[in-house]
């Protein structure tokens, strides 16, 4: 079995560019809440930027000049390059216009990464073939070597399709030129939780791996929620292949020492950012708040969930959230001596 990755001392890589910061959003699955009682519309994974949506719309209709001005102002704000990148090739005719753009500019290094994603998610739609994705990202790669969001497309592409060796050397790719890569980091947490168990009972080396990244990151990062999604992953397979309870509240997995400690120094950084407006400090509150309503918190739970109604926040993408709220709604509903409600949630 391949090493864990090295998650300290890693430096970031000199650009040539240069961005706004801006909100770190990466990755994608299932919709916004707007309260502790009501869920929001239909998710869209553009999370609210104006920006991205309008390139988007463009793009559509075969305009890619909107895209072009999008990334190039994007700059080398990693997060939001993936986030918005990864979003574009999401359209269905991605492909086609990028690869239009690519014959218009044939050495545009964001034209060759939109065109790489683009295949990436044709590739993981099952309309695509791997080995031509992973050979537009490579090229994508080499026209811009400082620019992690190539590696994300590589990393999206071993999380499902690849060896854990393929995706254990993307992540270090991809993380020496942008260690505190949000999407890229969950990524690795959601297939390194598919490792067995070794060792006593409630443990597990994702945890400990999420706590080295958490311990690493600034202060602000969204990473210091690292060791809850580890949690929640871990908990996604062991209810996949049955030694979890089917109730996530009652299965036992968020009553540890461990899972109360990470839990309580998650929110604590919650608390601590909760008032900066800045969208990167609210990501992974669906995690959080999820984890909160399994551990018998509801309190807190509801506080998450209605923080999150009043911001544009990425739910998570291999974890769903249906899930999430249910076990939310189960919770608050024992907390009050109610039933527990059956709660039809927002999408996918």
């Amino acid at each position: 079995m391949p090493p864990l990755p090295p998650l300290l001392g890693a430096r970031r890589a000199p650009t040539d560019q240069s961005g706004d910061t801006a909100p770190d959003d990466s990755g994608a699955l299932a919709g916004a809440l707007a309260s502790e009682d009501a869920a929001a519309g239909a998710f869209d994974d553009a999370l609210g930027d104006a920006e991205l949506l309008a390139a988007r719309a463009a793009l559509a209709q075969g305009r890619w000049q909107a895209a072009r001005s999008l990334l190039l102002h994007t700059g080398d704000d990693w997060d939001r390059r993936g986030h918005r990148a990864t979003v574009l090739a999401a359209e269905p005719y991605a492909a086609a216009w990028s690869h239009e753009w690519l014959l218009a500019e044939p050495g545009s290094a964001d034209a060759a990464t939109l065109h790489a994603l683009a295949l990436v998610q044709r590739t993981l739609r099952g309309k695509d073939d791997a080995d031509r994705a992973r050979e537009a990202c490579r090229t994508a790669a080499a026209l811009a070597p400082a620019d992690p969001t190539p590696w994300l497309g590589l990393l999206l592409l071993a999380r499902t399709r690849g060896p854990e060796s393929e995706v254990l050397r993307t992540f270090a790719e991809l993380r020496e030129r942008y260690p505190e890569h949000h999407h890229g980091h969950h990524l690795l947490i959601a297939r390194l939780a598919e490792r067995p168990q070794g060792g006593r009972a409630g443990s597990h080396e994702v945890y400990d791996l999420a706590e080295l990244a958490a311990a690493d990151a600034p202060a602000d990062s969204p990473l210091a929620v690292l060791p809850v999604v580890a949690h929640a992953e871990r908990y996604r397979v062991l209810a996949a292949t049955g030694p979890a309870h089917g109730d996530p509240a009652g299965s036992g997995h968020w009553s540890g020492s461990r899972a109360r400690r990470i839990l309580r120094a998650a929110f604590d950084w919650w608390l601590e950012w909760e008032h900066d407006d800045h969208p990167r400090r609210h990501t992974d509150l669906n995690h959080l708040a999820f984890a909160m309503s399994c551990a018998g918190r509801p309190a807190e739970a509801a506080a998450l969930f209605q923080r999150i109604g009043r911001h544009a926040t990425r739910a998570p993408w291999s974890y769903p959230h249906r899930d999430a709220w249910q076990a939310f709604s189960t919770a608050r509903a024992r907390a009050l001596g109610r039933p527990s409600p059956e709660v039809s949630s927002p999408g996918p």
